[in-house]
């Protein structure tokens, strides 16, 4: 008998288009944070956080001001859910092409 406590909650990843892994928790507080659980997998997250901390460097933003905690708020609402966001099925990350 399998424990399913040990397999990863799978979403269908909103940036990816397909099943994966997702969070094990909310990353970020309220509804945006919520949509990002139930519609982000840990590779999607993965990929903000190194693209966030090129915006956060780019334009010296200190994350616990308001103006800034909206600014990433934006950043990844349109990341995730924006037109456009999603890449295309038939994309390949880099590092999967090598297989």
């Amino acid at each position: 008998m399998s424990d399913s406590t040990n397999a990863p909650r799978l979403v269908k990843c909103a940036k990816f288009q397909r099943e994966l892994p997702g969070l094990p928790e909310s990353p970020w507080p309220g509804e945006l944070g919520q949509r990002i659980y139930e519609n982000v997998s840990i590779q999607a997250w993965q990929e903000l956080e190194e693209r966030m901390k090129m915006l956060l460097n780019e334009y010296h933003l200190k994350p616990w001001e308001k103006e800034a905690q909206e600014l990433v708020a934006n950043f990844m609402e349109e990341f995730f859910f924006g037109e456009g966001s999603a890449l295309p099925p038939e994309y390949v990350p880099e590092k999967d092409k090598a297989k």
